[in-house]
């Protein structure tokens, strides 16, 4: 309790045993002093008062728990930390790092243009006795009406629409049986009668000849290379980008430059096919001969397939073996496959009937590709120039093979 006769001694009791009260804003304590004290006195106890409270609560900041007062640290320069002292940074998780983009290879002439010059010009698929002969037979018989139902019968068929993209491969047992020609013509024909895009994939990097018969001028990106870069993401621009672009909406991808030496393994290849499979109605595939890895790969992973075979007797008998190999296969794959006898002479000394009747037996079915000289020749294949039987017999190849890889096997 404070005392009325020296409350300054109150005030300052009160500081050392805890915290003062505040007396409300306004409300003024009187003082309780003599009346008589000169005013020049209480000035001098009211700032010897101040004084002593400063004092006291300097030392209770600074006193610690056990009630020792501590002298104050003398004031030093900050310093830097101590490198062992600094924070550790949380670690990160790891992100792998992005695929190094390859190279953009230099683009090359599918010919080289010093041979260009030897290059006679192309010829029509049949002389022109021979197309003077149909044109006459059309006019003065019933045969017009016919084809024109026949041609809109097939167009009708290849004009299909597909829920996932097809995949159609070509291969062969052995070289010269017109593997590549076939492959051109059946991408041909999708690419005219289609109207989402074609893609015609070359899996033959052996020194292909593919771009030379779909009239390709030069050659940048390889199967290989793409197999590098592809990206699910990938939006079709950006594919087509790698792909060189051919009429009718088609696309290609060569297997090589050109050039010895290319490769392509089974995991570039699937690798590709997967990738590009949702961005094409069609595609045509020209494999390596049996029985190279990535030509049994595409096999196995296509919707239907093409066997050409010369029409020679050695080729037959040759294409028959292969075609019980494959029906003694887990997945027998001989009726989904149309094996196409291919005429590389104007006369082959072949009875073609007998021999397809022969290759029938498997369960495969089988087209002939008659002899043409535009064909025979090489080169860029022109569908103005080829003979009239030629079209017709690639155009129904085509539809017969789309055909097959609309069913489920």
């Amino acid at each position: 309790m404070p005392s009325g006769d020296n409350w300054q001694s109150d005030v300052l009791r009160d500081l050392r045993g805890g915290t003062p009260r505040q007396a409300p804003r306004g409300d003024v304590r009187p003082a309780r002093g003599p009346a008589q004290e000169p005013a020049r006195v209480q000035a001098e106890v009211q700032a010897e008062m101040q004084t002593e409270v400063r004092t006291e609560v300097r030392a209770e900041a600074q006193t610690p728990a056990h009630g020792h007062p501590q002298p104050p640290a003398p004031a030093q320069p900050p310093q830097a930390p101590h490198p062992a002292s600094r924070p550790t940074p949380r670690p990160t998780t790891a992100h792998p790092a992005p695929r190094a983009r390859r190279a953009t290879p230099e683009s090359r002439p599918v010919v080289d243009k010093r041979l260009v010059a030897a290059d006679t010009g192309p010829r029509r698929g049949e002389p022109f006795a021979a197309r003077a002969l149909r044109a006459v037979r059309r006019t003065v018989s019933a045969s017009a009406a016919r084809e024109v139902a026949e041609t809109t019968a097939t167009a009708e068929v290849l004009q299909q629409a597909v829920t996932t993209g097809r995949q159609i491969a070509v291969t062969s047992i052995r070289g010269g049986s017109g593997k590549t020609t076939v492959t051109a013509l059946l991408g041909t024909a999708y690419a005219h009668y289609r109207q989402d895009p074609v893609l015609v994939v070359e899996a033959d990097p052996a020194l292909g000849s593919l771009p030379l018969r779909l009239g390709a001028e030069s050659l940048r990106w390889t199967t290989g290379d793409l197999a590098e870069v592809v990206e699910p993401q990938m939006s079709l621009l950006d594919v087509t980008g790698y792909l060189v672009q051919l009429p009718d909406n088609a696309w290609l991808l060569p297997g090589s430059q050109g050039q010895v030496g290319a490769m392509l393994d089974t995991r570039s290849y699937e690798q590709v096919m997967v990738s590009l499979r949702r961005y094409f109605g069609v595609t045509v595939v020209d494999c390596e001969t049996l029985p190279a890895e990535v030509a049994r790969t595409a096999l196995s992973a296509a919707q239907a397939r093409v066997l050409t075979v010369p029409a020679t007797l050695e080729g037959v008998a040759s294409t028959h073996a292969v075609l019980e190999w494959m029906r003694a296969l887990p997945r027998d794959i001989t009726a989904s496959t149309v094996v196409v006898l291919t005429e590389t002479a104007p006369h082959t000394g072949l009875d073609l009937d007998k021999a397809a009747e022969r290759l029938k037996t498997t369960g495969a079915s089988v087209r002939v590709l008659p002899y043409d000289r535009h064909l025979a020749a090489g080169g860029p294949i022109r569908t103005d120039l080829l003979a009239r039987p030629t079209r017709q017999a690639a155009t129904s190849l085509a539809a017969e093979v789309f055909q097959l890889s609309q069913k489920r096997r």
